[in-house]
Formats: structure tokens, sequence, C-alpha cells
């Protein structure tokens, strides 16, 4: 149950990612795509491949150990079929010839000569008398006389009529074998043809099996002694370094280690008429040469489709995650839009119920302090008139003020109608420029206009446009300071659906806290005469003109308010 929970847990840490949106979540879901999608991937790529490799190592080693089979199969018959000719050779002059004819020496010679006309290998023939002694001789060694009593060949032909020995050195000196034979005539005589062979005619038969310089071929006996030269494994008559394998007539493959340390393809027959042994070795790495070729050339597809996979996937999640994120943000943005109007639609309705409450009283205050102005203007004989008539022209300056921002606060609630009418942006910008060029002359503030010909004009309200930009520009003018300050406004043609008019200021600018709050209901950073409504307004009558506004700003740099308008939008009527 732990390790289980642990699972749990450790997957839950690697593919459960925070439900904020923030970069480290995008940076865990880039992650687990890419691994996800590598796994999936790379799990039945790389099966298929170590499938591959078996079944293409097993076709080659099974074609290569066949090949081997069959070499030395015919490598064993060649060798049986040569040492069954000489002993047959041997058996018919044993049974065409007497005793008396094979004493002869010319005789003898005669039938060696025939021997080596018709059979390769032949060194020499002796005739044994049953004592042992060899009592006639034809070779080019001084044999005749010889003792073979206490051999092993005289033994073995006595018991078994036939005898083949193992290359041994002998009186001759050099490597070599026997082939006898024991004839007994009817009258109870019997004698030995005793013949040489060559082991030249071996290394012949061994040659002819077309061995790569790699590779080697001997021929041992039952005890493990070298007949034939090796290559790699010693000269003749040395013990072989490898131990004689379980004995099979049929030719047997074994893949093993030799005492040098190399991984070899040991093929090895046993004769079935003969005490030999035929060794065929061939190193792995040589005879698998076509497969690690093949196996590199697969590794190297692989590799290959590895980087592909992993660049196709680091893009692909790249572009992926870019677009999730992308959706994030246009959802957070919307989720704060959604809020933001929310939040303005519940104070605006608190503030039009509010304006509504307060214009009933200010309008009794106003008509009461209006009846107290004319009151106080009839009469002469109070001597305290000046004074009160000031207080109550203050009183309703005061009223006024609380009038105007009753009307703010209901444009911000939407009280106001829209009316829709065909409207020139750049003439509405002069004539609100009209109201405010007597503040920047007083300050020295210079305004430039930039404002692009011929620009297509727009279905919208004339009053709430003017009120937009009016707010804008009187805080831009409220930014900058006296005899540095500079606005630029400008105006142009974004497409045929929007337009789009801004301001920009050299004033204090603003932070970044300020930005985040800078359309928020009664936010200010006047202090003390701000009511924090202007720019939400603002912000609320472009968003009922279907239009949309952005800021930016740097502190002690300055401002840029941009608003974008549809050419069209609302109850459209003529013609644009």
């Amino acid at each position: 149950m732990q390790a289980k929970e642990r699972i749990i847990q450790l997957f839950h840490r690697l593919f459960i990612l925070p439900d904020q949106v923030s970069e480290d979540r995008y940076v865990k879901l880039r992650r687990n795509m890419a691994v996800l999608m590598f796994l999936v991937t790379l799990i039945p790529l790389s099966i298929m491949l170590l499938i591959n490799f078996h079944q293409y190592q097993s076709a080659l080693t099974s074609e290569t150990v066949n090949q081997l089979r069959v070499l030395e199969n015919k490598a064993k018959h060649s060798f049986e079929l040569f040492l069954q000719e000489r002993l047959s050779a041997v058996k018919y002059i044993a049974n065409a010839y007497s005793i008396n004819q094979l004493k002869e020496e010319g005789q003898l010679s005669n039938i060696f000569y025939t021997m080596q006309q018709n059979f390769s290998g032949f060194v020499d023939i002796g005739l044994i008398d049953p004592s042992g002694m060899q009592i006639n001789y034809v070779g080019p060694y001084d044999l005749e006389g010889k003792d073979y009593t206490g051999t092993h060949s005289f033994q073995e032909v006595r018991i078994k009529g036939t005898y083949i020995s193992d290359v041994f050195m002998g009186y001759r000196r050099f490597p070599h074998l026997i082939v006898a034979v024991e004839r007994r005539d009817p009258n109870g005589q019997n004698w030995v043809i005793r013949a040489s062979i060559d082991i030249d005619t071996f290394n012949d038969i061994i040659a002819s099996m077309g061995l790569e310089a790699d590779s080697d071929a001997f021929l041992l006996n039952q005890e493990g002694i070298i007949q034939t030269p090796s290559k790699f494994y010693g000269g003749v008559l040395d013990k072989s370094p490898i131990e004689l394998p379980p004995k099979s007539f049929q030719p047997t493959v074994l893949e093993m280690t030799d005492p040098d340390g190399r991984e070899i393809f040991l093929s090895y027959v046993y004769f079935s008429k003969q005490e030999f042994v035929l060794f065929l070795v061939k190193e792995r790495s040589l005879l698998l040469r076509s497969w690690y070729a093949l196996k590199g050339q697969m590794l190297v597809v692989f590799s290959v489709s590895l980087i592909l996979i992993a660049f196709v996937i680091f893009r692909l999640t790249g572009a992926l995650v870019r677009r999730i994120k992308q959706a994030d943000e246009r959802r957070e943005l919307a989720f704060r839009e959604l809020e933001h109007s929310q939040k303005l639609s519940s104070i605006g309705q608190m503030a039009a119920g509010v304006a509504h409450e307060i214009n009933n009283p200010l309008a009794i205050i106003n008509e009461k302090a209006g009846l107290m102005q004319d009151v106080l203007e009839r009469t002469d004989d109070f001597r305290h008139k000046d004074k009160f008539l000031g207080l109550v022209a203050s009183i309703i300056r005061s009223v006024e003020r609380a009038r105007g921002i009753t009307y703010r606060l209901l444009g911000f609630a939407r009280r106001l109608e829209t009316h829709y009418e065909i409207l020139d942006i750049n003439q509405i910008l002069r004539e609100v420029l009209g109201f405010l060029e007597k503040e920047a002359e007083d300050r020295n503030v210079r305004i430039e206009l930039d404002l692009a010909e011929e620009l297509p004009k727009i279905h919208s309200d004339q009053g709430q446009l003017e009120q937009v930009f009016l707010n804008l520009i009187s805080n831009a003018l409220a930014a900058v300071q006296d005899h540095e300050g500079r606005i630029q406004i400008r105006t142009w043609e974004i497409n045929d659906n929007t337009l789009a008019m801004s301001i920009d200021d050299n004033g204090c600018g603003m932070s970044n806290e300020t930005l985040r709050h800078i359309f928020e209901p009664f936010f200010t950073t006047k202090k003390g005469y701000g009511t924090g409504l202007g720019l939400s307004i603002t912000y609320g009558i472009i968003k009922k003109l279907g239009g949309d506004i952005k800021v930016a700003s740097e502190e002690g740099v300055g401002s840029t308010f941009t608003v974008y308008l549809p050419v069209k939008y609302g109850n459209v009527e003529g013609t644009v």
C-alpha cells in the first residue's frame, strides 16, 4: 500500500499541474507533454528495434552456423574418403599377392610405384612377418629389418586386421601416419603390409576448404593432439588448448571463448571410422561482420529517428504550450474584464441610486438658497447682507458642483441614452481642444496635432465621445508641467472597420500598480480634488460604443492613451 501511495504521489507531483496561471505551470506542462509524447513514440520504436535485432541476429547466426556445418561435413567426407581409399589400396595388395611375391624386392617396388602413380600421399611400404620383423621395405628410409613387435600399430593390426594410426614421428622422424593390413592365407601363414602416408595431403584437403585468412581448421586425435598444423592453436603433435567437446558424428557448432579470450564459433565433428576430430574455428566478430554492419546501420537510423522525434516534440510542445498560454491569458483577460464590468455595473447601480437620492435634496437646497439670495438682495437694512450673500453664493456653487458630480455618476451608471450619428473624429477633437486651449496657453503647454487626412467618418455618439476626449486631454494637461509640457494627439485608420486616436504626453507617468487600477471607479492619484470617476466613465463609454482603450505609461517619461473606435456600431442608419 505504501508503494502504491508513493507511486500516486509521484504521479501527482509529476503530472498534476497547479491551477494558477504561472510560468512554472507552463514549464511543467511542456515537460509533461514532451515526456509523454517521447515515451509513446520511443517505447514502440525500441520494441521494434529489439525485435529486429533479435530476428536478424538469429537469422544471420543460423545461416552462419549452417555454412560451417556444410563446409565441415564436406571436409570430413574428404578425409574419410582419402583414408578409405589408401586402406583399400593396401588391402588389395595384401589380398592380391602372396608373401613370397611380396618378399621379392623388385615385385614390391613395382607395386609401390603403381600405388604412387594412382594414389597420392604414400611415402613407403613394408612387409612384416608374424614375428614383427620388417622383412621387405620400399621407400626413402633404411627400415628393412626393423622390429615392430612391441609397437601399438602391430598389436592393433594383429587384433583388428586393419589399422590406421594417428600422426606420429616414428623411425622416420617426420609427422606421418600409417595404414596396415594383416593377411592370413589358407595355410595359416600371416603377414602385415604396412604403408606410411605423408600428412601434407591432409593439409591439401584443409586448404581445399577455401577458408578465409582469419579462419582455422585442423585435425586432432582422440587425445586432443593436433594432427595437422593450426594457425592459432599450435603445430603438429602439440596439445590443443581447446578441450575436446562431447562426441558427435554430425557437425556441431559451439559458441565459446578460446584460451586467448576470443569469442569464436567452434564447429567440430568426430570421424566415424577413424579416431580423428576435425575442428573448424571462426572468430565470432569476423563471422558476424555483416550483422555488426547491419546493427550499426539500424542504430544510426534509430538515433536519427530519435533526434527527429525529439526535435518535432520540442517544437510541437512549444507551439502547443504557447497556444495554451495565449488562450489562458485571453481567458484571464476576459475574466478580468468581466469582473471589471460587473464591478462597474454594481457600482453604477449604486451610484445611480445615490445620485438620484442626492439630486432631490440638492434641488431643495438650491431652491432655498436662491430664495435666501432673493430675500437678501431685496433687504436694505441688514448689516451682514454682503457676508450672507457671499455665503449663499458659496452654497449655490457647492450645489452646482454636487450636481456635476451626480451628473457624472448618472453617466457612469449609463443612464445617459446613446444617440448614434455620423461623426468626424478630427472635428470632434478640434472642438474639444477649443475648450482647453486657453488653459494650455496660460500654462505654456504645447499641444501637437497629427490628424490623419481623409479619415473615414464613424457612426457613434458625439456627446459621449466629447466627454471621453475631454477627460483624456484634461488628464494629460494635469500630468504635464507648465512651460515644458507637450501633448501629442494622433488619429489614424487601422483598417476598414477601426479607427484609432492616441493622446501622448510627457508628464509624470504612472507606476505599474497605478496602471492595474487606472480604470477602477473612485481610484484617483489626485488626492484632495479628484473623484476617481473620469477614467472609469471613459472606459465605460468606450466599451458601450464598441471600442477599446489601452494605456502605456512609464514613470518620469509620460503616458499614452490609445482609443480604438469601430467605424460602424450599434443601430446603423444611413451610409458612413
